[in-house]
């Protein structure tokens, strides 16, 4: 039932492409077995090779081959026609979960799946087969044999994907609005980016910051809440990462899965290892940027972050620690801020009439009167955005179970009730905006 109706969710939005989906599943399926049954051999050696080469290469081919083309053609002047391949939704995940899988049994971590159908839901499975989180397969392995689904599972399920679809319909989209109206739509031009006053250009790259938080964190809560309801157990993808002291903290909070899988099968591969940690170093940050998207400012964005956590290194952790935490926080949070301008921008006009609108060397005004009346517009929504940045919820949480059995039936029941409410608001929000498309961001990654 669970993978005749995930199949169905994909075939939605690619209906050609569910076909490489369960394609890329068998091959992965019969490429783990062979390398678990030969691994001792250069048999299962060669299988296992081929299994990665398998799962990369459909990556390149169908999210990086333009962008390697057009890069020829600037280089050497060729004239190299776009070959014009969509982008099925989803590779990147479901392919790093293939990845992680074929990895993890070449390495003896878990055993290879026996069953066909079984891998197939692993890496077809709805809640995450378009938008992640990735999931280890080892994460849900149990699930998949012995999966039960409790009262508990169900309440905390629907209470999390409410949470998440909130997160996204009420934050995200409404933080987006705000920066259209600051920079101009993504692709636009860069006359809007210009024209933006200081103030504007700083407040409108905070929400910005935002939105990108609110909107792939918030599927996330979608995603693990659905799992939940139907007992899958998926790893959290987020944890407050706006509380950090340090860019590493940062990225140890944020995007928890892309993050791990970097550090657990690239940071220490053989070929550099811990003998050249800084060449592996820059092969994570290089690659962080690069499966975010074909365009050099993702490569560049990888990369600044790359630099940060290098200085990080080498300042060391007994410095870091030593440091004032109000200097630590304005430090990080610029970095991070700023990152997402260069994440932003995919056009290098644009990113650089950005820096330059930072510092008011764009020759533009410190703040008029547009910039007050969109901040003034918006100013509820970012206000609400700054605030559900910091652990609230557990918080609250923490202090009820602290209290008596009556407080915490009573929490329970407001619980509940402010579910059906953020829910019924989430609906007519949705209904009200049905024209307007507002998909999740990281679907095109």
């Amino acid at each position: 039932m669970l993978i005749g109706f995930s199949l169905v969710f994909y075939a939605w939005g690619e209906p050609i492409w569910v076909f490489l989906l369960i394609f890329s599943s068998f091959v992965n399926y019969i490429l783990a077995l062979l390398s678990e049954k030969h691994r001792e051999r250069s048999t299962g050696k060669a299988c296992f090779i081929a299994a990665l080469l398998f799962n990369i290469g459909l990556i390149c081919v169908f999210k990086y081959t333009d962008f390697f083309i057009e890069n020829i053609n600037g280089v050497f002047g060729t004239d190299i026609k776009p070959t014009g391949i969509t982008f099925p939704i989803g590779i990147s995940f479901y392919s790093f979960q293939a990845i992680s899988y074929s990895i993890d049994v070449y390495w003896e971590k878990i055993k290879a799946q026996r069953s066909f159908h079984k891998l197939l839901l692993y890496l077809s499975l709805f809640p995450s087969v378009t938008t992640g989180p990735i999931i280890r397969y080892e994460t849900i392995e149990d699930d998949i044999d012995n999966r039960k689904t409790t009262v508990t599972d169900m309440s905390e399920g629907f209470t999390r994907l409410i949470i998440g679809l909130a997160k996204k319909v009420l934050i995200a989209n409404n933080l987006l609005l705000y920066v259209d109206t600051v920079f101009g739509k993504t692709g636009e031009g860069a006359s809007i980016v210009a024209d933006a006053t200081v103030v504007g250009s700083w407040v409108g790259i905070i929400a910005y910051s935002m939105y990108i938080y609110y909107d792939f964190s918030g599927y996330s809560d979608m995603a693990i809440g659905l799992a939940r309801i139907f007992g899958f157990h998926f790893t959290e993808n987020f944890n407050y990462p706006f509380m950090c002291r340090t860019i590493s903290e940062f990225w140890q909070r944020w995007h928890i899965s892309l993050g791990s899988f970097f550090r657990d099968y690239l940071l220490y591969i053989p070929i550099f290892g811990k003998r050249l940690p800084y060449v592996s170093l820059f092969l994570v940050w290089f690659s962080t940027g690069l499966w975010h998207g074909a365009s050099w400012n993702y490569i560049l964005w990888g990369l600044y972050f790359g630099v940060f956590i290098l200085f990080e290194m080498k300042l060391g952790k007994k410095r870091i620690k030593n440091a004032p935490t109000f200097i630590m926080h304005i430090y990080n949070k610029l970095v991070i801020i700023v990152g997402f301008g260069i994440f932003r921008f995919t056009d290098m006009n644009d990113l650089g009439n950005f820096f330059k609108n930072l510092v008011g060397l764009g020759g533009n005004e410190l703040i008029n009167e547009a910039t007050v009346t969109d901040i003034k517009s918006y100013i509820f929504v970012i206000i609400a955005a700054l605030i559900f940045v910091f652990p609230i919820i557990p918080l609250v949480k923490k202090l009820i179970e602290k209290r008596s059995l009556a407080i915490q039936a009573a929490a329970q029941l407001l619980a509940t009730g402010s579910n059906v409410i953020l829910l019924g608001v989430c609906t007519v929000v949705l209904v009200d905006t049905f024209l307007t498309n507002h998909p999740f961001l990281y679907v095109t990654f």
